[in-house]
């Protein structure tokens, strides 16, 4: 079964409707039956559709090191190629689109962002708040700190994305809280 929690929001399934989704769990009851429990809202579940998808993720070209998702609004995933002959975010994408459209509705219009992997925090937080132009980042002294991230007036409705998504993902991805600071002229 496919809990509410498990499930994007807004979707309704009808009986023996063919259903993509993630095992979560298997518990075996004493009367030897199991309960399967599926989810659809897994970070782990849209990874594996882009494993399904582009066949250099399958076959290891490319490795997708982080997966991050609003289930339903927007998600983030960043990817890093081995061989400097493939384009990690072009393989994700497809000719026009072709590949990642598929994804796209298999989550009801979720909106995806492929960015590239870097070890350097500061490049990460650029590419994960990408279009929003920063103009600077401090990173603070310690790892509990919250990562300043200063912007022109006119990109922080940009950088921190509907309902705070954006920023909300970006700082997902980097392993901490992010806080966007309008730059004074």
């Amino acid at each position: 079964h496919i809990p509410k929690a498990e499930q994007i929001p807004g979707e309704h399934f009808k009986k023996s409707e063919s259903v993509r989704a993630i095992i979560k769990s298997v518990e075996m009851y004493s009367s030897n039956t199991h309960c399967i429990t599926l989810s659809r809202t897994s970070d782990d579940f849209l990874k594996r559709l882009f494993e399904q998808e582009v066949p250099e993720i399958a076959d290891g070209l490319i490795t997708v090191k982080k997966v991050v998702r609003v289930p339903g609004d927007r998600s983030k995933l960043a990817v890093e190629s081995y061989d400097d002959r493939v384009d990690p975010i072009g393989a994700c994408i497809g000719v026009k689109g072709s590949r990642i459209m598929g994804i796209v509705r298999e989550l009801r219009n979720e909106n995806i962002d492929v960015i590239q992997w870097s070890s350097n925090p500061q490049l990460m937080i650029q590419r994960a708040l990408n279009p929003a132009r920063i103009s600077r980042i401090d990173l603070g002294s310690s790892p509990d700190e919250k990562i300043k991230v200063y912007m022109q007036a006119d990109e922080v409705k940009k950088g921190i994305g509907k309902g705070g998504v954006n920023i909300k993902l970006a700082g997902m991805l980097v392993g901490r809280e992010i806080e966007v600071w309008r730059e004074i002229q």
